[in-house]
């Protein structure tokens, strides 16, 4: 096959075309692939069919011609031609091969669509570029998908930190009364009510899932019509608005116009503000996850307040062991989504003038942390908060070494004498402090 830099090998029985062989030889890496996230190749050819739409209706294609583009598209919605999405997320370009392979793939369906009716279009051949990426550029077409992919995986991320939200709020109601030793620098400190810790836990998550959703709502302002650099050059007069109406219907989201095309296709800190919120939304689940597993070490050299269930056996050698696997998986995950920020920041930072060919790096982050952040609070929910169980007779042993007492005393006769009577106490075990002052 040859296309304008010559002859090219394409494998027989693919729907993909040259450029797309071409970019397989160049980002010949391991990693994800566009056909692991169905999701981003879904948002992309909606995408697709939306303009094959706005450009009929504006008679700048022929009908038949948007017809079997969409009617090629509507397949891939519906799970077929996948494996033809064969290029890695992250390569170079800022995606133009991405959504080529995509034009590509269209085009040849399209054609094999439309030479089947017959009515004169047997000898008629769809063009990735002329015809599927009618009106687009890579520019204005990759944001907009990746704004609707991250999106919805976005959605479904805060969907899993509500739910971990109303389970520790179940577990607060749960332990209503219960009062346990808090602790502050891993040091004795006060009282404080098991129902309150719970809480406190759910607000955190919550309020970081809001930030998400928010962050991720403003993907859905979109740049599609701005083709090179944001100025529309190539596209039809009313192209960008009558594309975005359509992708608007087709999603059932609020998609919308970007306020400055410009900067929507020069800048990725939108992305960046996604990954940020993924990460702080992990690092939070990830506190509780941590807290709890301090609360449950021992059971006879710990604290062992709280009894974790016992999910799977813990050693390979010591019988009877049982690891806060839970727990651990939280924490390494949340470990991943702050790798996935770091990378974010530096791939925006190395954006220059007019486009930020990053993007791929950073949708490869944010398509693949989402998800794990999403599964990983319903797990955490599921399989360890829902189950665990606060032990009565821990939390009342530990209550001795309360100094609820000494901040009491210290209201009425001074701190001083008060610091003076907590040293003494033998419960506290604290004459090393008191021969050292």
């Amino acid at each position: 096959m040859r296309d304008s830099l010559g002859e090219v090998v394409v494998p027989e029985g693919v729907l993909y075309g040259p450029h797309t062989a071409r970019a397989l030889r160049n980002f010949a890496v391991p990693g994800p692939r566009l056909c692991d996230h169905p999701e981003f190749v879904h948002a992309l050819v909606t995408v697709k069919i939306a303009a094959a739409r706005a450009n009929a209706a504006l008679g700048t294609l022929d009908p038949a011609i948007a017809d079997a583009i969409t009617e090629a598209g509507a397949e891939v919605l519906a799970g077929r031609h996948l494996r033809h999405f064969v290029l890695p997320v992250v390569q170079g370009g800022g995606g133009t091969s991405t959504n080529m392979n995509v034009n590509e793939v269209l085009a040849r369906r399209a054609t094999e669509i439309l030479r089947g009716r017959g009515n004169g279009h047997e000898s008629l051949e769809i063009h990735p570029n002329d015809h599927v990426n009618r009106g687009q550029s890579t520019n204005d077409v990759m944001p907009t998908a990746i704004g609707i992919a991250v999106y919805r995986a976005a959605g479904r991320a805060v969907d899993g930190l509500r739910h971990l939200c109303d389970v520790l709020n179940a577990k607060a109601d749960e332990y209503t009364g219960l009062v346990h030793l808090g602790r502050t620098c891993l040091q004795d400190a006060v009282p404080i009510p098991v129902s309150a810790v719970h809480r406190a836990q759910a607000h955190a998550i919550a309020e970081a899932s809001t930030d998400l959703a928010d962050v991720a709502e403003r993907l859905l302002a979109v740049p599609l019509g701005g083709t090179a650099v944001g100025t529309g050059i190539g596209a039809a007069d009313g192209f960008g608005a009558h594309a975005v109406r359509i992708l608007a219907e087709a999603t059932d989201l609020p998609v919308r116009p970007a306020k400055d095309p410009h900067h929507a296709l020069a800048s990725l800190e939108p992305l960046a503000h996604v990954t940020e919120a993924m990460s702080r939304s992990g690092r939070t689940i990830a506190r509780v996850a941590t807290d709890l597993r301090l609360l449950a070490s021992g059971p006879h050299g710990g604290i062992a307040e709280v009894l974790l269930p016992g999910v799977q056996s813990g050693s390979s050698i010591m019988p009877g062991k049982v690891n806060p696997v839970i727990p651990e998986l939280v924490m390494q995950t949340a470990f991943q989504l702050a790798g996935a920020a770091t990378t974010a920041h530096l791939a925006v930072s190395a954006g220059e003038l007019e486009v930020s060919p990053m993007a791929p790096v950073v949708t490869l982050g944010l398509l693949t942390g989402l998800p794990a952040l999403a599964e990983t609070a319903r797990i955490f929910a599921d399989r360890c908060v829902a189950g665990l169980c606060w032990d009565r007779e821990a939390v009342a042993r530990h209550l001795r070494g309360s100094l609820a007492p000494a901040v009491n005393s210290a209201t009425t006769e001074g701190y001083e004498a008060a610091a003076r009577a907590a040293y003494a106490r033998p419960a506290a075990n604290l004459d090393h402090i008191a021969k050292g002052a």
